[in-house]
């Protein structure tokens, strides 16, 4: 079966729209545990687990809506692999301390961001991809300081959030392109 190139523009609309809408359910349920926590606790181990296994199921969603591979598999594989890896290492990190958590978030933000760019870079055809061009840059900024943050002791739980209400923001910006760029199409 072929797909369309608007197909796949309305199959990344959806999946745009779904990440937006998960980190925003995400990011609240963050700020509260984050709120009140000064050290591990097995809700915030939850959440940050939870994060980047959303995180590789969403870009095994967009591998499996692009069957002519328009997308760079290798680097989408990497992605999943990456993610599913930093899952259980934050979900170990976390439940010692919080600043290693922080450091293995920065580590995953700028290898996640890395793929994020490139994949953009490759989808711009697709259209909405200019956001995604920038979350990736950013990705890559903020995780290093998060990393930073988490090698000299910090633990910014709450800077973790702020870093994905950004994200979930681009995703939105996306979403909102692509729907534009199909509406145009179909007329």
């Amino acid at each position: 079966m072929s797909i369309t190139s608007s197909d796949y523009s309305r199959k990344l609309r959806n999946l745009y729209f779904a990440r937006f809408a998960v980190a925003i359910i995400w990011v609240g349920l963050m700020l509260a545990a984050a709120a009140r926590a000064t050290e591990p606790s097995i809700l915030l181990t939850a959440l940050l687990v939870i994060f980047p296994a959303f995180d590789a199921g969403a870009v095994l969603w967009q591998m499996r809506a692009d069957p002519a591979g328009r997308g760079s598999w290798a680097v989408q594989k990497a992605a999943i692999a990456l993610s599913s890896v930093v899952a259980i290492a934050l979900g170990i990190a976390s439940s010692i301390s919080l600043p290693a958590a922080v450091a293995v978030w920065g580590v995953w933000a700028i290898a996640s961001g890395v793929p994020q760019l490139l994949t953009a870079i490759r989808n711009r055809g697709a259209g909405g991809q200019i956001a995604q061009v920038l979350s990736g840059g950013i990705s890559v900024l903020a995780g290093g300081g998060f990393l930073y943050q988490g090698l000299l002791g910090r633990a910014m739980m709450a800077g973790v959030a702020g870093y994905a209400t950004l994200g979930a923001v681009f995703f939105l910006v996306s979403a909102i392109v692509l729907s534009a760029k199909l509406r145009k199409v179909s007329v």
